[in-house]
C-alpha cells in the first residue's frame, strides 16, 4: 500500500485518506516522510514535526533539495505558467512602492 524508500514515501491522496492513522504512526515512530500525490502530482507532504520546523543548517540543504517534488515532463509548463503570472502582475506606481517597502 505505502509505496516508496524509507526517506520519502509517495502515496495517493485516496490512500493516504485510508491509511492516515497507519501513516501518522509511521512518521510520529519510525520518523519517516510522505508525499501525497492527486492527479498524479504532488500536493501535499506529511513529515514529522522536526522537519517541518524551520533553523535547518546549511549543512542539510543537499538532503532538502533531493526531498523535493521533482517537476519532470512539467518543469517547462511550471515556468512558462510562471513568466505569465508575472508579466500579468499590475504594475504599481513609484510613489507607492516607495510607501509601501515594495
Amino acid at each position: 500500500m505505502l509505496e516508496g524508500s524509507v526517506a520519502r514515501n509517495i502515496i495517493n491522496a485516496t490512500e493516504a485518506a485510508r491509511a492516515f492513522s497507519q501513516i501518522i504512526n509511521s512518521v510520529e515512530y519510525k520518523g519517516e516522510s510522505y508525499t501525497v500525490l492527486k492527479g498524479g502530482k504532488p500536493v501535499a507532504a506529511i513529515v514529522p514535526v522536526r522537519a517541518a520546523i524551520p533553523g535547518r543548517t546549511l549543512k542539510e540543504l543537499k538532503e532538502i533539495i533531493n526531498d523535493l517534488p521533482r517537476l519532470g515532463k512539467d518543469t517547462e509548463s511550471f515556468f512558462k505558467d510562471v513568466a505569465d503570472l508575472i508579466r500579468c502582475q499590475p504594475h504599481l506606481d513609484r510613489k507607492r512602492r516607495q510607501g509601501n517597502n515594495i
